[in-house]
């Protein structure tokens, strides 16, 4: 199973070489990393998106930008950190893809100041396995990857501990680390790995924990296909994220209203079905 895994985290590496994971989507609306995106305007937003699910839900509200007198230019990323690092840089205008605990944990070790403008939605992290139908069947000595960043590799580890599969030091702590662990009764070996690439190589390992944006990204159904899943109340929604001097600006506003409607909501929940859940009251 480890040589397994191995062999699967060494093709990973190898298609990554001339392709950062720092980079975002090659897409047609894709930034690149010199010149900014688009030009400063009263009414023009250019915001930085995970393509599923953040990128779908703006897209599906651009109408209804459009009417307000918006206008709405959609950037993917198929990582955590270009995102951030654009947005402060000034290419972007926001950001959609993160949790709150992300972006504070992210401002923090990179010195920055990027604010949450308003919660939209809640993206359930769940176990999965290719040979487990529970965290019971889960095998002694099992390989189970999680996120490596801090804020997503704490929250995986609290899921397992809440699981049963491991007991932690702190159990409030949302950074806890493999290192916190002071009970492992089935031996597991925690596998830090960047979060977007975990889909590609869970099924070589005993388990893992995904992140959903990445799991419906790769075809997975995190009501269906996993074994255990986090409860519908986590603390950790998904945020849209600006710099602290722009927070107050009246097209944030009519942005926001548009993100947390009903027509918002009503997306969620047709086209997800439970794989993620609307965090705002409308």
């Amino acid at each position: 199973m480890k040589k397994k895994l191995l062999v699967s985290l060494l093709a990973v590496a190898i298609l990554l070489v001339g392709c950062s994971k720092n980079e975002p989507a090659k897409e047609e609306n894709t930034a690149n990393t010199g010149e900014p995106v688009a030009e400063a305007s009263e009414n023009k937003i250019v915001i930085g998106v995970s393509p599923t699910p953040h990128g779908e839900i703006i897209e599906n509200l651009l109408p209804k930008f459009e009417e307000a007198g918006l206008e709405v230019e959609i950037v993917n990323y198929d990582d955590y950190v270009q995102p951030n690092l654009q947005l402060d840089a000034g290419d972007l205008d926001a950001n959609y893809f993160q949790h709150g605990p992300y972006l504070e944990t992210f401002n923090k070790e990179n010195n920055l100041d990027l604010v949450s403008i308003g919660s939209v939605h809640i993206e359930p992290m769940g176990v999965y396995s290719k040979d487990a139908n529970s965290i019971d069947e889960i095998a002694e000595g099992s390989d189970v990857i999680i996120p490596n960043d801090a804020a997503n590799g704490g929250r995986a580890l609290l899921l397992l501990e809440k699981e049963g599969l491991i007991k932690l030091k702190d159990s409030t702590n949302i950074l806890s680390t493999e290192q916190d662990i002071v009970e492992n009764p089935k031996n597991i070996t925690i596998v830090p790995m960047d979060a977007q690439n975990i889909p590609n190589v869970y099924e070589d390992a005993g388990a893992a924990v995904i992140n959903s944006n990445f799991a419906i990204g790769a075809g997975l159904n995190p009501t269906k296909d996993t074994i255990a899943l986090e409860a519908g109340d986590s603390p950790y929604t998904n945020v849209v994220a600006v710099r602290a001097e722009d927070k107050d600006l009246e097209k944030f506003k009519t942005f926001m209203e548009i993100v947390q409607s009903e027509e918002t909501e009503k997306f969620i929940e047709e086209k997800y079905e439970g794989a993620v859940i609307a965090a705002f009251d409308n």
